[in-house]
């Protein structure tokens, strides 16, 4: 997929936007396949930067970006620590979505949290994914055997880099989410995905308060 629907609906939601008029200072990590290099996107365009950096292998289209073909910053550092050095801030939080795998699976809980009803950006993101979920399935039958096997293989290197990131450039809280904890196309589980995120977060910031 070229991605230029996702795109085109985030710039509706909220308009186009550069990165240096952000509020949050913000970088994005993408990976030039040619030079394999990673390249720290910290000005210009905010959804060409957030474009270069999910241009996930097998699933998106690498992004021509100042003359480099950029593919997703995960596939050689998924938990980019270093970008924040520059940053004036007193506590270095970081996420890492390759954590242990849980067996078996939590099973899925509703959240404890009373969901307010849609917004009408909220039902436009819906159509997208409901769109987007059907080209990328198209009919709904596929074999996925052969994709199965490259997105396994591209999670197990991600895992491995990200231990060695968080051991070489340590934060002072790590939030750790089981790679198991939903598969690459379960758009439709956004809103159990959030509630485990709030669930997360609210786990590692106690133990680094203690």
């Amino acid at each position: 997929m070229r991605g230029d629907k996702l795109v085109n609906t985030l710039v509706d939601l909220v308009g186009e936007q550069l990165i240096e008029n952000l509020p949050i200072s913000y970088t994005a990590v993408a990976t030039d396949v040619k030079g394999q290099k990673e390249i720290w996107i910290k000005s210009g365009s905010l959804f060409d930067a957030i474009r270069a950096s999910i241009s996930i292998p097998l699933l998106f289209t690498p992004f021509k970006y100042k003359g480099m073909d950029l593919v997703d910053g995960g596939v050689l550092n998924p938990v980019p620590i270093a970008p924040t050095f520059g940053d004036e801030t007193d506590m270095t939080i970081a996420v890492n979505l390759n954590g242990r795998p849980e067996s078996p699976l939590r099973p899925r809980q509703a959240s404890a949290t009373p969901m307010p009803p849609p917004s009408p950006s909220h039902e436009k993101i819906n159509r997208f994914i409901s769109r987007l979920r059907q080209s990328a399935t198209p009919g709904g039958r596929r074999d996925w055997g052969a994709h199965d096997i490259a997105i396994q293989s591209f999670e197990a290197m991600q895992s491995t880099i990200a231990r060695q990131k968080l051991a070489a450039y340590p934060p002072d809280i790590v939030i750790e989410i089981a790679r198991n904890a939903c598969q690459i196309l379960d758009f439709d589980r956004a809103s159990e995905m959030i509630e485990l995120g709030h669930q997360k977060a609210q786990e590692g910031l106690s133990q680094g308060a203690l």
